[in-house]
This record gives C-alpha cells, sequence and structure tokens, in this order.
C-alpha cells in the first residue's frame, strides 16, 4: 500500500471520529465492531462488586391474595422478610408481619373448617376410635385384650412360642418366665431352644441375637419373629396376636398396626379401600372379614 493511500485512509477515520483500532491492518475486509473497531468490555466497579441487589416483592391486593395456594404464599413471605431484612424500613417490615398475620389467619381458619368437616364425617375422626377420657380408655383397653385372649385360645393348637436363648446369656433369664406367662394365659406350648447345645438350630431358624423368640406353625414351615431381646409381656402378646393373623391369613401386611378390634374401623389401613397393587381387592378378589371362612 502507498504513502498516500494510507494517508488518505487516516484522514477518512479522522473525519468519521473513529481511530483505527491498535494493530489493526487498514485496507484489509477484517472488520470488528462498528466502524472498524470493538469497543473496550466494561469493567466492574470494586467498590459494588459484592453488592446483591434484593427486588422489591409485589404483593397483591387481599382480594387476589385469598386465591394463592399456601406454598404461593409462603414464597412471598419468605421474599418480603429478605427484602424487610434487606431495607429495614418500617413499610416493609410492616408489610412482612401482614403477610405473617394473613397466613395466621388462613391457617385457624382451616383449623375450623377442618373440626366442622369432622363432625360432619365422623368416620375421619380419631375421637371415635380412640377415645382420651380415663373411663373410656380403660374399657377399651379390657375389651382389646379380650378379644386378643379369645383369638390367640382359639389358634393354640395351631401354633406354638419358641424362645431360641443360651446359657451363658443372662437377659434370657429376664424374658423366659415372662414367656411361661404367655403358655399361663393362652394355653399354648411355650419351648426353650438352648443353642449352646443345638448350634445348628441358630442357621436353621435364622437366630442371631439370644433371646429372640418366635411364633411357629405346627406342621408347617411358617415361623415370624416377634421379639429380639428382652421384651415386655403386654408386646409379647400383642406381636403373637399379629403374628398368627398374618400367619392365618386373617390380615394383610398393610394391617400390621392394626390391633385388636380395630379391624374396619380409623386405624384399619385397608378399611376405606385398598392402597397397594397387591390387593385382593385391585386384582378382582377380596379380603378375608372378621368371622368370614377362608376360603
Amino acid at each position: 500500500m502507498s504513502r498516500r493511500r494510507v494517508a488518505c485512509a487516516l484522514a477518512a477515520a479522522a473525519l468519521l471520529g473513529a481511530p483505527p483500532a491498535l494493530g489493526q491492518v487498514i485496507g484489509t475486509s477484517e472488520t470488528r465492531g462498528y466502524w472498524w473497531y470493538a469497543p473496550a468490555p466494561k469493567m466492574p466497579d470494586p467498590e459494588h462488586a459484592d453488592e446483591e441487589v434484593v427486588a422489591k416483592p409485589d404483593i397483591p391486593p387481599m382480594t387476589d391474595l385469598v386465591k394463592w395456594s399456601p406454598p404461593r404464599i409462603a414464597k412471598l413471605i419468605v421474599e418480603q422478610r429478605d427484602y424487610a431484612a434487606t431495607v429495614l424500613t418500617i413499610d416493609a417490615v410492616a408489610d412482612f408481619w401482614r403477610l405473617q398475620d394473613f397466613a395466621r389467619r388462613k391457617a385457624r381458619a382451616f383449623a375450623g373448617v377442618t373440626q366442622l368437616a369432622l363432625l360432619a364425617h365422623p368416620e375421619l375422626n380419631a375421637k371415635a376410635a380412640n377415645p382420651m377420657i380415663g373411663e373410656a380408655r380403660d374399657a377399651m383397653s379390657a375389651q382389646k385384650e379380650g378379644i386378643r385372649r379369645q383369638y390367640l385360645r382359639a389358634h393354640s393348637s395351631d401354633f406354638a412360642l419358641v424362645m431360641f436363648a443360651r446359657s451363658s446369656c443372662g437377659y434370657c433369664r429376664v424374658q423366659w418366665p415372662i414367656v411361661q406367662r404367655f403358655q399361663d394365659e393362652m394355653g399354648w406350648q411355650v419351648t426353650m431352644m438352648d443353642l449352646d447345645r443345638r448350634p445348628d438350630l441358630a442357621a436353621r431358624y435364622g437366630v442371631e441375637v439370644t433371646p429372640t423368640t418366635m411364633v411357629i406353625r405346627r406342621n408347617s414351615a411358617q415361623r415370624m419373629v416377634i421379639a429380639a431381646g428382652v421384651e415386655t409381656y403386654p408386646n409379647i402378646a400383642q406381636m403373637a396376636y399379629q403374628a398368627v393373623k398374618l400367619l392365618s391369613g386373617d390380615i394383610r401386611p398393610e394391617q400390621w398396626l392394626t390391633g385388636a378390634g380395630e379391624e374396619d374401623g380409623f386405624f384399619d389401613a385397608l378399611a376405606n379401600g385398598p392402597l397397594s397393587p397387591s390387593d385382593p381387592r385391585v386384582i378382582g378378589g377380596d379380603l378375608v372379614g372378621p368371622g368370614e371362612p377362608k376360603r
């Protein structure tokens, strides 16, 4: 390129008010940005680099807020709290507490309507099945004990109770009289198996700790551990009752926490319909109800 052409290009650039970028070859087709050069990137201000901008939340009118879902209201409350704690103005803090008051009144209103709903639908209310009055609770406990005792005595010829122990186990000496009480009250056969004398039984029955108390069905491979370690007599009786009902097919695993006399009630998990795809009612069958013959 001749000197004359270079001088003309520089003069044209000066007239246009856009000097060529440093290092750019004038007269080539390579251009960047506007007027042959790329503007320098803006550098962050070191004095404000760490500042966090907290936007003021948009609080809708009460007529619109009442239509919001609880998760959306909770999110707005958190946003207003953060904003109020950042700006620390009276208005911002007051708005936060107005939202809190709205949520409080909303929760109290829900609790009030809940009481009305439970009165209108007693099947959803636990008080009908679990009274809080002392005399009523005593009567309920006695009723459950009678049902449990009658059921276990009726199955005394079909099941037995076995406690696996060791002669060196001090806890076993504590548990054995409790298990013997079950024999006296329920009429079951109760046996203690000493694993020191019969070590093969530990592997056969999967016993890892002593004492282990197990319900075993006679002339069958069915068995179930009802206690691992020392357990009280009421718990032994309750767990034996549940185990026999499960092994007999009178309840399903989902009903394991259903106590004596609670079938088809508030505390029966399957009282109001099936909960799992394996429920017989889902696949076309039916559950065996209390007192019904097994098919």
